[in-house]
């Protein structure tokens, strides 16, 4: 049986994987300000930072549960992308994902309120960007599909310029599910 998760994130896209995974779940989104990544930490650690973050300020609003916590960034040529500020640079973004293949991060992190415990993973998946017409690309950006997405694009809106070439669909969608699921089994005591 799976545990019933609160969800520190407000993401349609990370609900609608928990739920087609089969998960119960509650929202509770952390509301807290995302820092802008820093060359001191890598991708992975910026990601698993932000995924600890957020669950570990639900905790502190809770006397129990089980939170779950994510992070999603795109890493390209070096440079972490988080999700764009306005049209301009979510441009900026696609310009520089086209032809290249972009590294999706996603940190996640279970914490179990009554025994301060936690764990948390970092799940990588390889995309594919396509090259785009200047049609092409005024068209997407005219479409705001952009708005609120890592990298500036959503793989689960079967946009055609990207294809995951390694790993986890999920990942690229915003929650690796199947490393979730490993982590529950990794440490039931969690989930207790």
């Amino acid at each position: 049986m799976k545990p019933r998760l609160i969800l520190a994130s407000e993401s349609p896209r990370r609900q609608q994987l928990l739920a087609e995974a089969g998960y119960e779940f509650e929202i509770e989104p952390a509301g807290i300000d995302e820092p802008e990544p820093s060359a001191e930490m890598s991708p992975w650690a910026f990601a698993a930072h932000l995924a600890w973050r957020k669950a570990a300020e639900v905790a502190r609003r809770r006397s129990s549960g089980l939170i779950l916590g994510a992070d999603t960034i795109c890493v390209v040529e070096g440079e972490v992308l988080t999700k764009p500020l306005d049209r301009s640079d979510a441009e900026r973004m696609i310009r520089l994902q086209e032809g290249r293949n972009t590294h999706v991060i996603t940190g996640i992190c279970l914490y179990r309120v009554d025994r301060h415990e936690w764990v948390g993973a970092v799940d990588v998946s390889v995309v594919q960007f396509k090259r785009l017409s200047d049609d092409d690309r005024l068209n997407y950006l005219d479409s705001a599909r952009w708005q609120g997405k890592s990298g500036g694009y959503g793989v689960q809106d079967h946009d055609p310029f990207v294809d995951v070439v390694r790993g986890s669909f999920s990942n690229v969608v915003g929650l690796p599910v199947e490393r979730l699921g490993a982590l529950l089994q990794a440490y039931p005591t969690l989930a207790v």
